[in-house]
C-alpha cells in the first residue's frame, strides 16, 4: 500500500506544478509562491479545525523539526536560479540525481532518527537504471553552466531533507498538523523572498499580465490545498517506505503524469525525458519484482 501511496505524491506533484504553472504565469513566480502557501495554511487550518485536532507546544523538540517548510522554500529558490540557464530536462535530471544521493544517505547513516536500510546487492539494479536514465536526460547545457548545474542538485537535496524533517516533525504533531507548519513556517519566508525580489527588480512585476482583480479561473489557486496533500503523503510513507524507494517512485508518478498532462494541454514534451523515465521505471519494477520473488523464496526474509 505504501508503494502505491509514494506511486500517488509523484501524481499529485505533477498535477501541482501544472497548476501552479498557471498561477505563476498569472501573478509571476514569487507572488504566486505566496499566494500557494496561504492557501495551504488555510485549506490545513480549516481540516485540522474540522478534525478536531490542535498543533501541541514545542515540548523541547530541537529548532530543526519545524524547518521542513523553510527547506522548501530553498527547493522553489535553487530551482528559479537555474531555470533558463540549462534545459528543463536537465533540471530534472540533476533534481533526481540530488535526490537518489540524498536518499541513499539517509538510507544507510539513518539520518535525522529515520530508519537504517543498509543499501543491498539487489538494489544495484535500480540504481544502475537510475542513473542510466538520468545520463540520458542530461544535455550539452549542464557543461556550459555549471553554477545553475549545482543549483539543480541543490534542489533535489534540499526536497529528500525537506520531506524528511516534516516527517520527524509528524510523528510529534501527527500528520495532517505537520503539513500545517510546514506551510506556516514556509509562508513568512515567502513573503520576504517576493519583497527582496520587488525591490530588486520592480519592472518585472510591473511588466506581468496580471489585472488589479483576482483570476475567474478558480482552478489555478488549488495548488496549495495539493501541497498540504504532498506534505501530508510524504508524512505517512517517509517512515515507512525506504527514501530511494520513495525517490524513484514518486519520480515515475511525477514524470508520467507531467507527460500525459502535457499530451491533454497539447504542450511539447522532450523526448528525452520520457526515455529517461522509462529507464527508471524499468530499473524499478524490476527491483520491487525481484524483492518479491526473494520474500517467496525466504517467509523470513525481510525487504525493504
Amino acid at each position: 500500500m505504501y508503494h502505491a501511496l509514494s506511486f500517488l505524491t509523484g501524481v499529485v506533484i505533477a498535477v501541482m506544478v501544472f497548476i501552479n504553472g498557471g498561477l505563476s504565469e498569472y501573478y509571476g513566480i514569487f507572488v504566486a509562491a505566496v499566494i500557494i502557501h496561504i492557501v495551504g495554511v488555510v485549506f490545513a487550518f480549516v481540516l485540522c479545525a474540522a478534525q478536531g485536532k490542535r498543533i501541541p507546544p514545542r515540548q523541547h523538540q530541537p529548532l530543526w523539526i519545524y524547518l521542513g517548510g523553510a527547506i522548501g522554500v530553498l527547493t522553489t529558490v535553487f530551482n528559479n536560479f537555474a531555470f533558463g540557464k540549462i534545459s528543463m530536462t536537465s533540471i530534472v535530471a540533476l533534481g533526481l540525481l540530488g535526490q537518489t544521493a540524498a536518499s541513499l544517505a539517509t538510507d544507510c547513516l539513518g539520518l535525522f532518527g529515520m530508519e537504517q536500510h543498509p543499501f543491498k546487492r539487489e538494489s544495484f539494479i535500480g540504481l544502475g537504471f537510475s542513473l542510466f536514465g538520468i545520463f540520458i536526460m542530461m544535455d550539452r547545457t549542464v557543461g556550459s553552466a555549471a553554477c545553475a548545474a549545482l543549483f539543480s542538485l541543490a534542489a533535489g537535496v534540499s526536497v529528500v531533507l525537506s520531506r524528511t524533517v516534516n516527517a520527524c516533525l509528524a510523528r510529534h504533531t501527527g500528520d495532517l498538523q505537520g503539513s500545517l507548519v510546514n506551510h506556516l513556517v514556509g509562508l513568512p519566508i515567502t513573503i520576504v523572498v517576493a519583497a527582496l525580489v520587488i525591490m530588486r527588480d520592480p519592472a518585472a512585476f510591473a511588466d506581468l499580465s496580471c489585472p488589479s482583480v483576482f483570476s475567474t479561473q478558480a482552478w489555478i489557486y488549488c495548488g496549495g490545498i495539493l501541497g498540504v496533500s504532498t506534505v501530508l503523503l510524504c508524512n505517512i510513507t517517509v517512515p515507512r517506505v525506504s527514501a530511494f524507494r520513495l525517490t524513484l517512485l514518486t519520480f515515475v508518478g511525477q514524470l508520467f503524469t507531467g507527460i500525459l498532462l502535457d499530451l491533454c494541454s497539447k504542450n511539447t514534451y522532450p523526448g528525452t525525458s520520457f526515455v529517461g523515465g522509462i529507464v527508471v521505471a524499468v530499473g524499478m519494477v524490476f527491483n520491487l519484482v525481484y524483492e518479491h520473488v526473494s520474500a517467496v523464496r525466504k517467509p523470513n526474509g525481510k525487504s525493504y
